[in-house]
């Protein structure tokens, strides 16, 4: 029997309203997913307080972040994940490497935070809600007619008021993880922010995927149905067997 792929990310919400279960562990990569994207953080810290050796502290976690894409390869599993976090946590250390502070493996996080948190005003600011696009795009990829898929969505008052408000919380979250963060890094706290970075990384996220999960939910199943509705309409409405009406 196949196994269904289990969505992961804003893909699961792609699938709000769709038969079937929602579940938060298989939205954020199960819970070899979490370990995999929470371990060499946790390695980093706990390693650099132990030792105080930032050289060691950024060798070891470079290894362990290879070893877990290599397990993937060796099991011929997706490595995909693991190949996207190995690159985010080679820029992470490189760049403490190269400034030789603790504190700089989190500028990364700092920069991509503040990317999403603007670009996602921006949209909500242009009334097209960025999370809202994000969803569509992976729910229907718009190859044509993008006018057509771009208003099917947009003139459904419900779900761009669901798409509007999830924008807004995920820019409330960008915001609330700089707000906390930065000042830990401008005074130099590298436990402290270490800290503040596992507990505002994956298990924000998860909140936030549930809480926007309930909210586009009911709007996209809504959404979804009248979509199905007018296309059987539509079938229905066609001559049968290529028929010419007279």
């Amino acid at each position: 029997m196949t196994e269904t792929k289990k969505r992961t990310g804003m893909a699961s919400l792609a699938a709000a309203g769709d038969d079937g279960d929602f579940s938060v562990i298989e939205a954020i990569g199960g819970p070899r997913g979490v370990v995999e994207s929470m371990l060499p953080g946790v390695v980093f810290v706990v390693l650099f307080v132990a030792t105080s050796n930032l050289n060691l502290t950024i060798a070891v976690s470079a290894a362990l972040a290879v070893v877990q894409v290599l397990v993937r390869l060796i099991q011929r599993q997706s490595a995909m994940g693991a190949l996207s976090g190995l690159f985010a946590v080679g820029i992470c250390l490189i760049w403490a490497w190269k400034s030789h502070e603790a504190r700089n493996y989190y500028m990364f996080g700092f920069l991509t935070n503040a990317a999403y948190m603007v670009l996602l005003s921006v949209s909500l600011i242009a009334r097209v809600p960025g999370l809202g696009l994000m969803v569509e795009f992976i729910r229907s990829l718009p190859t044509e007619h993008f006018r057509a898929w771009f208003r099917d969505w947009m003139d459904d008052k419900a779900l761009k008021r669901a798409y509007m408000i999830v924008t807004a919380l995920w820019v409330g979250v960008f915001g609330l993880r700089l707000a906390v963060q930065v000042p830990l890094y401008l005074t130099d706290h590298v436990v402290l922010l270490g800290t503040a970075r596992l507990l505002m990384g994956i298990p924000f996220w998860a909140l936030a995927i549930w809480v926007s999960y309930l909210i586009i939910a009911t709007p996209l199943h809504r959404h979804k149905d009248a979509a199905r509705a007018a296309e059987q309409e539509t079938e229905a409405s066609e001559p049968v067997g290529g028929q010419i009406a007279e």
